[in-house]
């Protein structure tokens, strides 16, 4: 079995408490993350997705209701640098401009590795090595303006400038939100290999159910704060009627697999991506 590296248990949080503001967020959360694997954290809107991911990568220290255990370090005990615990838990913002810091993309990709003072050669190599990984050509990006750039641009300089912080784990909050079909799919394909060549875990915070049958390994179910469900996807994704009260919808394709499966085809009802539909439909036509 996998090492965990991430583990949550019964999480509470709540903002400005003590105060007529008082807004609980986390009211029993959970999570536990295995090394090398891609995970997803699914859930309505205001569900604590993103209060519980600030926990994960240090954000916010763990109050006395709960326990945060990252990397083998326990972030709720005074001692625990957490500064330095970011520099291995990259976290990637929903919205990208709110992390881009300088003017140009070279600088911005390299402002968190000259934190770690290395050498102008290997801030360098880090760059080029980030941007490559994106997509982005070297020479045709690292002198560009940051805000001169695309939507889908700007997305990528955001995760370069993570991923050259060379992080053990990588939370991707609402990745692909804003993108074109070519470009979803190319950030599936990135984020496919830095699993496979570099061996990062990777969590994926979203509420695109395609999205999440198609890359995960493990899912999350986060509901007004609690943990309501965790396993793989195709067990979450049976769940339809729970995950209707959740907020949450099943995968297009699961729900075509099922009104077809109604019309009579033989087409089983868990399939949960377009090409297992796809698949299903050949095996029916063949027989």
């Amino acid at each position: 079995m996998s090492e965990t590296i991430v583990a949550i248990k019964g999480l509470r949080h709540t903002y400005l408490a003590g105060t007529p503001l008082a807004a609980p967020a986390l009211r029993g959360a959970e999570l536990t993350l295995r090394r090398g694997e891609m995970a997803a954290l699914i859930g309505p809107s205001g569900a604590g997705k993103s209060t519980l991911v600030h926990f994960v990568n240090g954000l916010l220290r763990p109050p006395v209701q709960g326990q945060v255990w990252v990397l083998g370090q326990d972030t709720g005990d005074p001692s625990c640098d957490l500064v330095a615990l970011r520099r291995q838990v990259g976290l990637v913002f929903q919205y990208p401009h709110q992390q881009l810091l300088e003017r140009y993309v070279g600088d911005d990709v390299a402002y968190g590795p000259r934190q770690l003072g290395l050498t102008r050669e290997e801030l360098r190599r880090r760059v080029r090595w980030a941007l490559d990984v994106v997509g982005l050509d070297f020479e045709t990006f690292v002198d560009r303006h940051t805000f001169s750039l695309s939507g889908g641009e700007m997305r990528r300089v955001a995760l370069a400038g993570v991923l050259a912080l060379r992080p053990e784990l990588l939370i991707l909050d609402e990745a692909t939100t804003g993108l074109d079909p070519r470009g979803r799919r190319e950030i599936h394909a990135l984020l496919r290999r830095l699993r496979a060549e570099e061996g990062m875990t990777i969590l994926l915070v979203s509420n695109d159910m395609d999205e999440v049958a198609e890359l995960a390994d493990q899912v999350t179910v986060l509901h007004q704060g609690r943990t309501v469900w965790a396993g793989p996807p195709r067990e979450v994704f049976a769940q339809a009627e729970r995950l209707r009260a959740w907020g949450l919808l099943p995968p297009a394709a699961t729900e075509l697999a099922q009104t077809l499966a109604r019309a009579g085809m033989p087409v089983p009802a868990d399939v949960i991506t377009l090409a297992e539909v796809e698949e299903a439909l050949w095996q029916a036509l063949q027989a």
